[in-house]
Order: structure tokens, then C-alpha cells, then sequence
């Protein structure tokens, strides 16, 4: 039985899909939830110097963590809604990939049970980057339930 479900969300559709899952599974479980949203600075600091001659920096970083934070609360309401007893985690994340900051995040919470949203995106993007679900599946120690677009 599981007794601590951790949800990343990213303020898409399928990350709202992904909270829903969880929401259900912790409800289910009777567990405690944990939700979260690692703001991913890397861009912002790998293209700073260049970047910082046109934008402000710290004001989008400051914007980020707003907007994250304002993602979050929102999240922890619809699950308190539902009856779960919810915790909100942020992580800024400027030198680590979102997935090693998830599955250490989910890890340190002592979650036994990962949800999160896969886009099913493709092209150049995942050819570079790769995505998050597909990280995690490899390098999570936590059983995880990737939730799919429709």
C-alpha cells in the first residue's frame, strides 16, 4: 500500500491530468500527497551574460517562482479539496536536470509512489533534451505512474 504520492506538475494539461491521478491514488491509498515544481533556471543561467544585456534576469527568475508558486497553491487547494492531506515543495533548479531534481526530491520526501505527466512530444526538442517522463523512468528508484495526453 502506498503512503506517500509525489506529483510533479509544470502547469500543462497533462501535469493537471497527472495531479488528478494522484489525487485519486492518494485518496485511494488514504496517503499523504506531495506536489511540486522544479523551476528550471538552466537557460536563464547557461545564457545569462548574453541574456542580461537585453532582460532582467532575477525579474523573470522572480516571475518564475511567482507564477510556480501560484501553480502550486492552486494544486495544494484542489487536493485539500479533495481531502488530502497535501504538501507543496518548489525546487529551483539552475545546475541539475528537472528529472534528477524530481526523483532526489521524491526520494528525500520518502515518497513510494512518482506521478507525473508525459507529453508525448517528439521533433528536435526531445532529440536535445529528452524528456522528463522518459528520464525518470530510467532513473527513478521510486515505482512511477506516468500519466499520458489524451
Amino acid at each position: 500500500m502506498k503512503k506517500h504520492v509525489f506529483v510533479a506538475i509544470d502547469g500543462s494539461s497533462t501535469a493537471n491530468r497527472a495531479l488528478d491521478e494522484a489525487i485519486a491514488m492518494a485518496q485511494a491509498f488514504k496517503a499523504r500527497l506531495c506536489v511540486t515544481f522544479v523551476a528550471d533556471e538552466a537557460d536563464l543561467m547557461q545564457h545569462g551574460m548574453g541574456l542580461g544585456s537585453f532582460i532582467n534576469v532575477d525579474k523573470i527568475k522572480e516571475e518564475i517562482r511567482i507564477g510556480a508558486n501560484k501553480m502550486l497553491d492552486d494544486a495544494v487547494a484542489r487536493a485539500t479539496a479533495a481531502g488530502c492531506p497535501t504538501e507543496r515543495l518548489l525546487i529551483e533548479s539552475a545546475n541539475r536536470r528537472v528529472a534528477e531534481a524530481i526523483a532526489d526530491a521524491a526520494q528525500s520526501w520518502g515518497a513510494d509512489l512518482l506521478v507525473v505527466g508525459a507529453h508525448g512530444g517528439g521533433g528536435i526538442k526531445r532529440l536535445l533534451v529528452g524528456s522528463v517522463a522518459e528520464s525518470l523512468t530510467r532513473i527513478s528508484p521510486i515505482s512511477l505512474l506516468v500519466v499520458r495526453q489524451v
